[in-house]
């Protein structure tokens, strides 16, 4: 989500940008393996602490002369000779940063833009490499991390979120009865959204259900994104459901800003990406911890709970059930955004010493 935001930021100055994906593209093993990280996401969280840690310590990426399928990104360096390689990946930023300046002559200045908001068990030695030319984080936490991990002090940036465009539009014009109507929502009731990472990753249909069967009186928006098969049975879920329920499949970046602003609240794992878009619109969450937490994912709760002071989480639709019922207050943290992400923009530009070509 990063690297295509900020390739969308890019276009926009004037510039070239591809975005590349090295462990899927390179070589079939290293894409099985970013397979099975989703897979584990999908099906039992807590399992990827072990798989996290074996990445941490076999260091598969660490030497250029260790990746397999080194040719491959070798080749797509010489051919593309980029004047600058931004990495937001915690696994290329070692063999592979090495292998991009034996692959061009240029030695095009590597930064690495890391999307983790604090310190804490899931936060990868991997993301750190002095050797490096800057190491960006969104907020002071990751760079304090990185720093106390071996980063140098005068090449970190503190450059905030990098997002989709809309997401910056702080004059856009939000009016909720507007939004509510369009939605053709009651005004009345509570509306709990119900998030999706990236991976199509969530458990919409034991909640939904749960909701109905506790005679929970609500309005249920389901962001489904890639996840084709939830948002099917949504739809033919929805005209027997108690309550209104409501699938979205992929839609566009105004459209989740217009519901995060709308919700109540919503229900959503602690991902980087999605905590990150309910900070700047706002909206109160409940963590979503069913199957366990993945080590990544306390960095984003420890950054909750440092900033807003406590947070919700549920690991199961009996225990959310449980929390709407304590008619506890839901944590929110608001977050403004500057008009760009102008910080890391000027940074880029810098390093690439002259601006993109028109």
């Amino acid at each position: 989500m990063r690297a295509f935001a900020l390739r969308d930021w890019w276009h926009q100055e004037g510039g070239e940008c591809e975005v590349f994906h090295p462990l899927e593209s390179t070589f079939w093993g290293y894409r099985l393996g970013c397979q099975f990280y989703n897979l584990i996401q999908k099906k039992l969280p807590l399992l990827h602490f072990f798989y996290f840690h074996f990445l941490e310590y076999a260091s598969m990426h660490k030497n250029a002369s260790r990746i397999i399928g080194a040719k491959n990104f070798a080749q797509k360096i010489k051919l593309s000779a980029p004047d600058l390689i931004v990495s937001t990946h915690a696994h290329l930023n070692h063999g592979y940063f090495e292998l991009s300046r034996l692959s061009s002559e240029k030695q095009s200045p590597f930064v690495v833009y890391c999307g983790e908001l604090a310190d804490g068990q899931g936060f990868s030695r991997h993301w750190i490499n002095p050797k490096n030319d800057l190491f960006v984080s969104p907020f002071e936490e990751g760079n304090l991390a990185a720093r106390m991990r071996g980063m140098l002090p005068g090449k970190t940036l503190v450059a905030g979120p990098l997002l989709r465009k809309p997401f910056y539009r702080g004059n856009h014009r939000f009016d909720r009865s507007e939004v509510i109507k369009d939605l053709g929502l009651d005004p009345r009731l509570p509306i709990y959204l119900l998030g999706t990472g990236a991976n199509g990753v969530n458990h919409h249909i034991p909640v939904i259900k749960a909701l109905n069967q506790a005679q929970i009186d609500c309005q249920i928006l389901a962001l489904c994104g890639r996840n084709v098969k939830t948002h099917r049975l949504i739809q033919k879920l929805a005209p027997t459901s108690r309550n209104m329920v409501v699938p979205f499949a992929h839609i566009e970046a105004q459209s989740i800003i217009d519901l995060l602003k709308v919700a109540t609240w919503m229900l959503a794992r602690p991902g980087a990406g999605l905590t990150t878009e309910a900070m700047v619109t706002g909206c109160p969450v409940i963590f979503d911890l069913s199957g366990g937490c993945m080590p990544q994912e306390k960095n984003n709760l420890n950054f909750w709970k440092a900033r807003a002071g406590t947070i919700l989480t549920s690991s199961s639709p009996a225990q959310l059930i449980q929390l709407i019922r304590s008619d506890c207050q839901v944590p929110q943290l608001k977050i403004p955004l500057q008009t760009s992400p102008h910080l890391l923009l000027n940074a880029l530009l810098k390093l690439g010493e002259s601006k993109p070509k028109k």
